[in-house]
């Protein structure tokens, strides 16, 4: 290994890369654009505060901490399990991938709506606390508006209301989540959980192959193509593709405790869960949360050590030689239209941007309902599907134009407050953490322009808590250690 280096080293190419890779550095860094981008003077932590929403909020918990006073609740609340807002708002971030029986999206939203009666209660006890507040969550308020609205005007109003008002609720447990972290120790916690919980359901996805247990649809494979796979791991997410999709927020995040583990024990730990979660991804099939995966990992690299991404072209030759014939053909058929995967996605596709010309405003709403209520007139050869297949779709479908541009200007807002954080960061591990954030959130957003990856209500609560816990991220080094129960 260590001649391979000095060969690599010493050759022309290689240097030419060096030179070239710093080049590219050097023009970043000195950009503008960049620059503006990384340091952004337009917030300010109390900027917010001004706002309608702030009037608004400051009015109603006035009267509720009256309320509180006059029903003399303190001494019912006095030591309470329930102010314990962090345990209940990072349960159900916790247990929604291992809750896969007996309606686990309600289970979930259950327990999001004990965190939220949980923050209520600790805000409303004690009025030296302040709603903390993140430059994305304005967004996150302003997308559930829309995403509201778009609801109420549904075509089929009976059967967009339920998951309307489900995605709503998932959608602000991201700004509960955040004001529950007051603690870098209840940060680094709920990390450490929520990889521990994804390399648990990896291991049961792999003995899931192993012994063949579980549901499998005949439309997860084309058995014509690929006649090699019969069994593609679904875990406890109910179809192998939101496996993948719940993976690309996890597995970033683990490589990013692996990374800064201080001692050996936490590293094998961390390498383990690393290990398992990368096996079962593989064995999904899912060809877009591979390349989605490939895509976070080279953020990943290039946000770390730029100088990383001159080893990609040596590291995609390696992993055609390490992974299965079965893989890499499942890989390489990508963009294949006589895979009747790909060309079924590109038929909907076709069928929805023609639906979407007449609901481009205000979508149709959310639900397979809605959906399959219009989408049949404008189908593409007659092609039946629940959905868009394409997350960015969907949401103009769910809510018109309007609700994807604020999602997009979210995102925007996001990636620029985790860069911005990254460029001003010093302590190692919390800068690990703001780019597995980035990596995943990208990754999963590749993947979402290959399936509707909200279809999963499971999935879409851990996108939004995903978005919380980076903004919590940025913000790591300015919390105090403290105490898990505060």
């Amino acid at each position: 290994m260590e001649q391979m280096k000095q060969i690599l080293d010493g050759s022309c190419l290689w240097r030419l890369l060096s030179v070239l890779c710093l080049w590219c550095g050097r023009q970043w860094r000195s950009s503008r654009v960049v620059q503006w981008f990384l340091h952004p003077a337009g917030w300010v932590p109390g900027a917010s505060e001004n706002s309608v929403f702030f009037r608004l909020w400051s009015w109603v918990r006035g009267g509720l901490c009256r309320l509180y006073k006059a029903l003399h609740l303190d001494r019912l609340f006095s030591g309470s399990v329930f102010l314990h807002t962090w345990f209940w708002c990072a349960l159900p971030v916790v247990l929604a991938p291992v809750l896969c029986k007996f309606s686990p999206s309600i289970l979930v939203l259950g327990l999001a709506l004990v965190g939220y009666a949980s923050l209520l209660l600790a805000l409303v006890r004690d009025k030296n606390r302040t709603l903390a507040w993140a430059p994305t969550n304005r967004y996150i308020l302003l997308y559930a508006a829309v995403y509201l609205a778009g609801t109420l005007f549904s075509v089929n109003l009976k059967t967009s209301l339920l998951p309307g008002v489900l995605s709503v609720a998932f959608i602000l447990f991201a700004v509960a989540l955040y004001n529950a972290i007051t603690t870098r120790r209840q940060l680094d916690t709920l990390l450490a959980l929520v990889v521990t919980v994804g390399a648990l359901v990896s291991f049961y996805g792999i003995l899931q192959y192993l012994f063949g247990w579980g549901y499998q649809s005949a439309a997860w494979v084309d058995s014509d193509m690929f006649s090699s796979i019969r069994f593609r791991v679904p875990a406890t997410m109910g179809n192998p593709n939101m496996m993948g999709q719940y993976l690309l927020l996890v597995i970033p995040i683990a490589g990013a405790k692996l990374l800064s583990a201080k001692d050996w024990l936490r590293r094998l730990y961390y390498l383990a869960c690393c290990g398992v979660m990368c096996v079962c991804m593989i064995l999904t099939f899912s060809r877009g949360a591979w390349l989605g995966l490939l895509f976070a990992g080279a953020v990943f690299a290039v946000l770390w050590h730029p100088q990383l991404i001159l080893l990609a072209p040596f590291a995609l030759v390696g992993l055609y030689f390490v992974l299965p014939e079965t893989v890499i053909s499942r890989f390489t058929s990508i963009g294949n239209l006589t895979d009747n995967s790909t060309s079924y996605r590109v038929y909907i596709w076709i069928g929805t941007l023609a639906m979407l010309k007449d609901y481009w405003l205000c979508g149709i709403g959310p639900g397979d309902g809605a959906f399959n209520m219009v989408y049949p007139a404008y189908s593409y050869n007659g092609i039946v599907a629940p959905h868009a297949h394409n997350l960015f779709l969907q949401i103009v479908c769910d809510a018109g134009i309007a609700a994807l541009g604020v999602f997009l200007l979210l995102l925007f807002v996001y990636f620029r407050m985790l860069c911005s954080a990254m460029s001003r960061e010093k302590d190692p591990a919390s800068r690990l953490l703001q780019i597995a954030f980035t990596a995943g959130v990208c990754g999963f957003l590749v993947q979402a322009m290959t399936d509707y990856s909200f279809y999963n209500y499971r999935v879409m609560f851990l996108f939004w808590a995903v978005l919380a816990l980076g903004a919590a991220s940025a913000r790591r080094t300015s919390l105090p250690e403290g105490r898990l129960f505060v």
